[in-house]
């Protein structure tokens, strides 16, 4: 009983700890972040804008304006906090729908809402649907493409009795095969190569030209967003050990399923809007976090949000930094890098998918 409770004990600490160091990690990497760039700027101007902007510091005035602020402020400094945005609400919904659907190889884009998401910004860019919504109307086709799809699946898997994983996973890739035949279809038929390309560029990924209006929506709903499903660790715990076990213990998980999957098809249609469609972090993150510190979602959910931020933050960096004058579609970059950590992680270590909490 003694040494149980000590192993507890050095548990907690142990997560407690991590998590210190990921939020530090996190706070440098915002910080560092925003000094790299093509354009040639100190590391004292960098800073001496943000100090501007933030406190108002009439010391540094000279920094309240002109092309050395737009660029730090209205450029650098966005993007570095979408990218931890994103990355957080990918990993957390990541971690959500592997336990949701029971299935170690699912990711955020499972249920067939990246492929909704390609659907609605095809339509957008080739036949022009959605302009109404003004210069974003891609990402906003887009975002309501992934709700669409999120919503048909759970109709589809509701037919014939409640919703189960296997039905869920059945729908998902229904869904996914029709809305990828008419995304195809429709390039087919534009023989338009300009829009084709730009398809295919949006679909790579990209956290360029976001802006502040854009931070002050997306990163408050990726932050509450974390937080409910924190708050929701016991139900996604019991998730993993199935319906039956789970209603033998009191607990029916149709609807919190229903409304999990809701809650991260709306996480994951902002993140597309934003970004366009970034694979892999919602897969590889969850998969790092529960080899190091097993499947109980109190510890998971957290770690993972802040390890996926710190991942998307350098990934970004790395995009704008590995091409002169040029950048690199951050969703290749994702791939490239988690593949083969994913594998080395895989070799180095046994890995289960289940019931223990670690």
């Amino acid at each position: 009983m003694a040494e149980q409770k000590e192993r507890n004990l050095l548990k907690t600490s142990v997560f407690l700890i991590t998590l210190a160091v990921l939020l530090g990690l996190l706070v440098f990497s915002v910080l560092a972040a925003i000094t790299f760039g093509n354009a040639d700027i100190s590391i004292k101007e960098v800073y001496s804008v943000i100090l501007r902007e933030l406190f108002r510091l009439e010391s540094l005035s000279d920094y309240s304006q002109g092309p050395i602020h737009d660029v730090v402020w209205l450029i650098r400094f966005p993007r570095v906090l979408l990218a931890l945005g994103v990355g957080m609400g990918l990993s957390v919904c990541g971690s959500v729908m592997q336990a949701v659907v029971k299935n170690p190889l699912a990711d955020p884009y499972v249920l067939g809402i990246s492929s909704g998401a390609s659907l609605g910004a095809t339509l957008a860019i080739i036949l022009g649907i959605g302009s109404v919504f003004g210069g974003r109307f891609v990402g906003v086709s887009a975002f309501l493409g992934a709700m669409a799809t999120s919503f048909g699946v759970l109709f589809i898997a509701n037919i014939g009795g409640r919703a189960n994983s296997g039905k869920l996973i059945l729908a998902g890739m229904a869904i996914s095969s029709v809305c990828s035949a008419f995304a195809n279809f429709i390039l087919y038929l534009a023989h338009n190569k300009n829009a084709t390309q730009e398809v295919v560029n949006w679909t790579m990924g990209s956290l360029a030209n976001t802006s502040w209006q854009e931070i002050y929506i997306i990163l408050p709903i990726m932050l509450l967003g974390t937080i409910v499903f924190w708050t929701q660790f016991r139900n996604l715990n019991l998730m993993l050990l199935g319906d039956e076990t789970a209603i033998t213990l009191g607990t029916d998980l149709h609807r919190v399923r229903t409304f999990y999957l809701i809650l991260s098809s709306l996480l994951v249609g902002f993140a597309v809007y934003a970004a366009g469609m970034i694979g892999f972090v919602g897969l590889i993150i969850p998969h790092v976090v529960r080899m190091l510190f097993g499947t109980d979602h109190k510890k998971l959910i957290p770690l993972a949000a802040l390890l996926g931020s710190i991942f998307l933050i350098w990934a970004d960096v790395a995009c704008r930094s590995i091409l002169k004058n040029a950048e690199m579609p951050i969703g290749i970059l994702c791939s490239i890098i988690g593949a083969p950590c994913f594998i080395y992680l895989m070799v180095r270590r046994s890995y289960g998918f289940g019931g223990g909490n670690g």
